[in-house]
């Protein structure tokens, strides 16, 4: 296997979820790592993890809760920065069915991070950072926290999509004394905030060491269409500019 689609921060968007997984059809992808935060935000988070559960269970195999995961079920909602993020979440605890809590608390990993090797390369998915796992996002002039025991890291949280090496001083004559760490961050698959409203995602291709940032178009309104004043209408607003 050399191929993986990184998929982050699908936020209960079922028509951006529905778009990347069309896309993955034609991109001949091993296996699927999911960053966290499926759920909250949008109006599909059951449908979302439904879909997930049927059309990825056999290629994931990297799952880990976000801070949307962690704060809804655990009933921890004092880390939001703002009011109408509380009332989201509360929102979606609400409506989540059993079957869904069920996947969320026993088919992911809590701990909001893991480590796994891919085809010998030392890997960190993590949903926020070392500093903090799931509410301090990794930035190319912010990394808050010193990854030079990973040959890639995986992150997401921020919704701003990367990729970027860091060299840090390692004694290793034979490369210049030098450890290579790759950072990539897929973007958000349902709630982007780079000023680019589409779905996105990532491949990494670890035969080649190539990242492919992925951007695909959705029915945007469809979505937007769907919110019915239970949360704030910034959430349903944001979709159409990727804001």
């Amino acid at each position: 296997m050399s191929k993986y689609a990184i998929l982050s921060d699908i936020h209960g968007n079922l028509f951006a979820l529905k778009e990347v997984s069309n896309d993955l059809i034609n991109q001949d992808i091993d296996s699927i790592i999911l960053l966290g935060d499926l759920i909250d935000y949008g109006m599909q988070s059951n449908e979302v993890v439904e879909f997930i559960r049927e059309k990825f269970s056999s290629k994931i195999i990297c799952n880990i809760w976000g801070n949307h995961e962690k704060a809804i079920l655990t009933k921890d909602f004092n880390h939001f920065s703002s009011f109408r993020g509380v009332e989201s979440a509360k929102f979606t605890n609400s409506i989540l069915t059993v079957e869904s809590k069920n996947y969320l608390n026993n088919e992911l990993i809590q701990e909001g991070r893991t480590k796994f090797k891919l085809d010998g390369k030392q890997v960190l998915a993590i949903h926020g950072s070392l500093n903090d796992n799931y509410w301090k996002a990794i930035f190319p002039d912010n990394l808050n926290g010193n990854y030079i025991d990973y040959d890639i890291v995986l992150s997401g949280h921020s919704h701003y999509p990367h990729v970027f090496q860091k060299f840090y001083e390692f004694e290793n004559p034979a490369m210049r004394n030098k450890k290579s760490v790759l950072f990539i961050n897929p973007g958000s698959v349902g709630q982007p905030r780079n000023h680019n409203p589409n779905a996105q995602y990532a491949i990494l291709d670890t035969k080649l060491m190539s990242v492919e940032l992925k951007s695909v178009n959705y029915s945007k309104y469809e979505a937007m269409n769907l919110y019915d004043g239970s949360i704030d209408d910034f959430y349903r607003k944001r979709l159409e500019n990727g804001i």
